[in-house]
């Protein structure tokens, strides 16, 4: 396997050859914000674009959504140091998330899968609330997070990256970029990153955060036409990332297998292939036609203490897309077919859990558009799955302007999908809990198809508030599940159940969103949250575990301006408070090894300076949980990790304590 990998990646590295070509080019300039919403696209949807993901350290795709008021993003457990994110108050298995509108972190990425797009690859974030469009699937429930890459068409010669940070993360990332041709552009993005030393700053015998390696590499090719109306993208991605977590004195060589020290390793390598091609038609542009493909190999072996779990995909993505229009351009309609199969090759302590997914489905979407104060998008698709059986996805989007600034949307649709109750729930493996299935009539593990509705709609408002622009947003959606797999950490501290929903399960999301500019090049970015989340368990109906009702997020951005100077500073402050969550039942636990029903609430802080000393090169220090707040027991039974009370998944709060960080960006244009 090692062979084949150093191939794919000099058969990359061969096929790429640097140079530069001078262009003439037009510049328009224009400040823009760095989070976007239109008065005149249907859905409820905002634009992160390359400007916001400057703002914060944004190693990766996990950690883009820091200064974002509508991500929530959370620890998933006390070891691995990954992030997970939630949208509506549901986790990201719930979120369709798309690179370039071809699925990406799906069954056995949905733990990790965040952290395997580096940042700086990045060029801008879609960030849609409630049910998705049909042309992207049937699986979205809460919304979808769509990411674009930089087009190699745009892109300039060469950047560079370099980051530290004292909790001992080093990242390198690169870009080269030239014209082949003059349709023919290439790209090739060189990411790697490290933590090399172990810490333990709670003295609780484990590391903080893992040591870890990551190499990842993407050679991008881009084929444009524009007198033709043909366009095409063609990718190559190679992955490789290791973990290794637990006690402080453990050492794979040695204590693999044993019970001296707990220890735990997560070794995952992805190969990713996928193509592009589009077409316009020449005397008609607003027909075209699209033709989506992609491979994934996405291979994981993990033990955790005395548990192994190694789960391999193989999957194959296909999506015929058809656009065009009825009568005139105000009536517009996409239809189309996709094909996805999945292959599941999963070992579970020992136990097989092997199966085949595949599903064939056609989808219809109608858009009505005035081109002044209403639009709507009625979608519909039907598709048939070997598991799943065969079924209808319907949606609906609606947007009214009722006056000057101000929009009114509404969404409705409901989803269905496969819960890989193993891979989307890999931080309770980091426990001695007993892993149980209590329903055995479904066709995926024994369970039966999430199925879930879910609606709501969003107010916003732009207005003059003494002589400076702000904007107010309104929203509130819900989730209701007909069924769901329950994920039951409320039963019994030694045990996770998985049945069947046998009562009721929803999410209510309210937030309110306030922006302003307070002074010239100071912006202000504010809201509140408040989820009611919510669930009928075998032993009652409890709030989701870690899972706040109440959060208030805040943003403070400044930036100096220079007349006829590229030199300029930028200044970022970002709060978090997170109310109290509700904690997994830990009450049959011995005294020492018991958790309160209830976190506490706590404030985060986090800060960035930029120095911009050129259009070409620039610095960048920052502060992460500058308040220093850690979680006061993060790991249960840390004592004896071998015990009947050892788990490291209750985690609500920070670990690691203050992290500060320096980098640099230099660019060749």
């Amino acid at each position: 396997m090692q062979k084949i990998n150093l191939f794919f990646v000099l058969l990359l590295l061969g096929n790429f050859v640097f140079g530069q070509q001078k262009l003439n080019e037009v510049k328009v300039v224009t400040k823009r914000k760095g989070l976007q919403k239109s008065f005149t696209v249907t859905g409820n949807t905002t634009l992160v674009t390359s400007k916001e993901l400057l703002k914060a350290a944004c190693c990766n795709l996990a950690e883009s959504f820091e200064t974002n008021p509508s991500i929530d993003v959370n620890f998933s457990d006390a070891l691995t140091g990954t992030k997970q994110i939630k949208l509506l108050g549901l986790t990201s298995p719930y979120l369709v998330i798309t690179e370039e509108n071809i699925p990406s972190v799906r069954g056995a990425s949905q733990a990790y899968g965040l952290s395997f797009t580096p940042g700086t690859w990045v060029e801008s974030i879609q960030i849609t609330k409630g049910a998705g469009s049909v042309v992207n699937g049937y699986e979205s429930i809460s919304g979808q997070i769509n990411t674009e890459l930089i087009k190699p068409i745009n892109d300039i010669p060469f950047f560079l990256n370099a980051y530290g940070s004292t909790d001992s993360r080093f990242e390198l990332n690169t870009h080269f970029n030239r014209p082949i041709s003059d349709k023919w552009s290439s790209s090739l993005f060189l990411h790697g990153n490290t933590r090399t030393a172990k810490m333990d700053n709670n003295q609780d015998g484990f590391l903080d955060n893992p040591l870890a390696k990551q190499f990842n590499i993407l050679n991008r090719y881009q084929y444009y036409d524009a007198e033709k109306g043909w366009v095409s993208f063609i990718n190559f991605r190679y992955m490789k990332d290791e973990k290794q977590t637990g006690q402080h004195h453990f050492n794979p060589t040695v204590d693999k297998g044993t019970t001296n020290y707990w220890g735990s390793e997560i070794n995952t390598e992805r190969l990713d292939i996928a193509t592009k091609l589009g077409y316009v038609f020449k005397d008609l542009p607003y027909q075209s036609i699209g033709f989506q493909n992609a491979f994934t190999s996405h291979n994981q072996e993990s033990y955790f203490g005395l548990r192994h779990y190694n789960i391999r995909q193989n999957s194959y993505y296909s999506n015929l897309i058809f656009n065009s229009i009825i009568s005139n351009t105000m009536n517009k309609f996409a239809t189309g077919l996709n094909v996805t199969l999945d292959q599941y090759h999963e070992q579970v302590f020992a136990n097989d859990w092997s199966r085949t997914d595949q599903s064939v489905g056609a989808f219809f979407e109608y858009t009505y558009d005035n081109d002044e104060n209403f639009s709507i998008i009625l979608g519909g698709r039907i598709d048939n799955h070997n598991r799943l059986g065969t079924f209808v996805t319907p949606r609906l989007h609606l947007r009214y302007n009722p006056w000057e600034k101000a929009v009114i949307r509404f969404s409705a649709g409901r989803g269905k999908r496969a819960a890989n109750i193993f891979a989307e729930n890999q931080s309770l493996f980091a426990s001695s809990r007993v892993f149980s299935i209590l329903d055995t009539h479904g066709k995926v593990y024994g369970l039966n198809p999430e199925i879930a509705w879910n609606f709501g709609g969003s107010f916003t408002q732009a207005f003059t508030l003494l002589g400076k622009n702000a904007d107010i947003t309104l929203d509130w959606y819900r989730t209701d599940f007909q069924n769901q797999v329950v994920v039951d950490v409320m039963q019994s501290p030694q045990q996770v159940l998985f049945y069947n929903l046998k009562g009721n399960s929803f999410a209510n999301s309210f937030q309110i969103e306030f922006n302003y500019e307070v002074v010239k090049n100071l912006r202000l970015r504010s809201a509140y949250k408040r989820y009611e989340v919510q669930t009928d368990y075998l032993s009652g109906t409890f709030q989701k575990p870690i899972q706040a009702k109440n959060r208030f997020f805040g943003n403070l951005e400044y930036e100096t301006t220079s007349f006829g100077s590229s030199k300029q500073w930028k200044f970022d402050f970002t709060y978090n408070w997170i109310g109290e969550q509700q904690l997994p039942n830990t009450q049959s636990n011995p005294i020492a090894d018991q958790l309160p029903d209830f976190s506490p609430a706590y404030s985060l802080m986090n800060t960035q300076i930029t120095r911009v000393f050129s259009s070409v090169f620039e610095v960048y220090v920052g502060g992460e949980n500058i308040g220093n707040y850690t979680q006061s027991k993060v790991i249960v039974g840390a004592a004896n990790p071998f015990g009947a009370s050892f788990d490291a998944s209750m985690v609500y709060a920070p670990i690691f304590g203050q992290m500060y960080y320096a980098g640099l960006r230099f660019k060749i244009k």
